[in-house]
């Protein structure tokens, strides 16, 4: 067996449709080692349901369920509950392919130093192709954000810090983390291929995060305001190259669902779905 015990830690809310491909792709990896815990955050739909049966059929899941408190909080949650040597956030419709975490830990292996793992990203879903993401540095990592949800690192480093920012439920509390994690001079280091896919949804949490981000950007420069300090004369800049990149990702989810809503078999689905719309008011107005 394989020496490192890595920890897939899920967080997972309302997500039936999905669950069980993220999973797969768990299932699906090369290196054997790991555990995956899922945290169901208060689902209403049969989220927990497909959770448990999948922890059924595989020892190394590990299923809890807790009141909707946020990813933040059941991505704590569930690395309480972890026992690896490494930590890999997973989010519940995401899917990692199946040589990713043995190529993270070899890196790791081969270079001890290193502070975070990740690799290159491709969008799937609503939206498809790659996503450039721009290169890791520190001073960038604080007015942009460069690295996925889905990067790994060592346990160790992580109580070493105070969790994911429960706070922040919005979003970007992935971001918020990294900073919390990350030192100028810690080692941060992509694989150069393409081993994680992010799911792309007409909305999400992303989205919304996108319109909020000015003040969820203010609550992380405010909780890391020593880690920025020496970087403030390039603020301004920073920032609004950073508004600029949000308000890309927004106008090209918008054009995205224009597509489709233009495309002949929407056109063609939501003619015939009219008499049962009609029947649906019909039997409201009875109520």
């Amino acid at each position: 067996m394989e020496k490192y015990k890595v920890s897939v830690i899920i967080p997972a809310y309302n997500c039936e449709n999905f669950l069980a491909q993220t999973l797969d792709s768990v299932l699906a990896q090369t290196y054997t080692n790991w555990e995956c815990i899922i945290v169901d955050d208060g689902s209403t739909d049969g989220t927990l349901s497909i959770a448990r049966d999948f922890a059924l059929s595989d020892s190394r899941i590990l299923c809890f369920h807790q009141e909707n408190k946020g990813p933040s909080a059941a991505r704590n949650e569930a690395i309480l509950h972890s026992s690896g040597d490494f930590i890999l956030p997973l989010d519940a419709d995401d899917i990692i392919l199946p040589s990713y975490i043995e190529k993270a830990i070899s890196h790791f292996k081969a270079f001890p130093e290193t502070k975070l793992v990740y690799s290159k990203a491709e969008y799937f879903g609503v939206q498809n192709g790659i996503w450039n993401l721009p290169s890791y540095s520190f001073p960038t990592l604080l007015f942009r954000n460069c690295i996925f949800c889905s990067a790994m690192y060592r346990r160790s480093d992580y109580d070493a810090t105070s969790g994911y920012n429960e706070s922040m439920r919005a979003g970007l509390e992935d971001w918020d983390f990294w900073i919390a994690l990350l030192n100028p001079d810690d080692i941060v280091h992509c694989i150069d291929e393409f081993l994680f896919r992010y799911r792309t949804h007409f909305t999400s949490r992303s989205s919304n995060a996108d319109n909020q981000f000015a003040n969820l950007y203010k609550q992380i420069c405010t909780s890391h305001e020593e880690k920025f300090k020496p970087y403030l004369p390039d603020v301004l800049y920073q920032f609004q190259d950073c508004l600029q990149t949000f308000s890309a990702r927004v106008l090209a989810t918008e054009s995205a669902l224009k597509k489709i809503e233009s495309s002949m078999d929407y056109k063609v689905g939501k003619s015939l779905l009219k008499p049962f719309h009609a029947i649906k008011k019909i039997i409201r107005r009875r109520k």
